[in-house]
């Protein structure tokens, strides 16, 4: 137990952290996406994580980052991808009676658009998947309980983009919550199986660009 007290801790603190310090950040400011998920993000959500690393005495593979398992691990987040982009397609039919792929990319060129995304998602799971659920496995031996605690602060963290950024109605602020913490139990469902972060990763990115569409 002695040695799981500074997990605790760690990860209570950089929790809220999180909630508030990135919370206050997007209900007060709206930069472009660029400058947010390129520079702000990073820095904000990474530079603790290494400040923590180092206090913890671990190295970066207990992110998952690492080379095992990498195959197996695209090869698991390809399947389990595939579905979120059905769905996708369908909510495009749906709300533009057609399929309206650009949509998904703004006013950014594709690979542009799709690189942001790939940055996103790798800052976005190393520090959910990679640090937040893989501490809490380590804490409370259950990957169930770890999992569902980490998609609701998951989930708890986008509420200020659904509410302040997007300013979404309430019916579809549910649904975009809700579509959020069933891809953290997902994310952390793969990335427990594969010890590997590049599967999150992947997952992250052919789940973001369907997901998108409820704005």
């Amino acid at each position: 137990m002695s040695k799981k007290k500074p997990l605790i801790k760690n990860v209570i603190l950089f929790s809220v952290y999180l909630l508030i310090v990135w919370g206050v950040y997007r209900s007060n400011f709206n930069l472009p996406e660029p400058i947010d998920e390129l520079l702000v993000k990073p820095i904000l959500w990474l530079a603790p994580i290494i400040y923590l690393l180092k206090r913890e005495h671990a190295s970066v593979s207990s992110l998952g980052v690492t080379f095992k398992n990498l195959f197996p691990s695209l090869y698991f987040a390809l399947a389990l991808g595939a579905g979120f982009g059905i769905a996708g397609l369908i909510v495009s039919f749906i709300k533009y009676r057609g399929f309206d792929f650009t949509a998904n990319i703004g006013n950014y060129p594709f690979f542009y658009g799709l690189a942001i995304s790939c940055i996103t998602a790798t800052v976005e799971e190393t520090t959910f998947r990679g640090y937040i659920f893989n501490r809490l496995l380590t804490i409370l031996k259950k990957e169930w309980a770890a999992n569902c605690v980490t998609s609701l602060i998951w989930a708890a963290m986008h509420v200020p983009v659904a509410v302040f950024l997007w300013k979404l109605a309430l019916p579809s602020a549910a649904i975009y919550l809700g579509l959020i913490f069933l891809f953290g139990v997902g994310s952390a469902f793969v990335f427990a199986r594969t010890k590997n972060i590049a599967s999150s990763i992947l997952l992250h990115v052919l789940w973001e660009w369907p997901v998108i569409l409820f704005r």
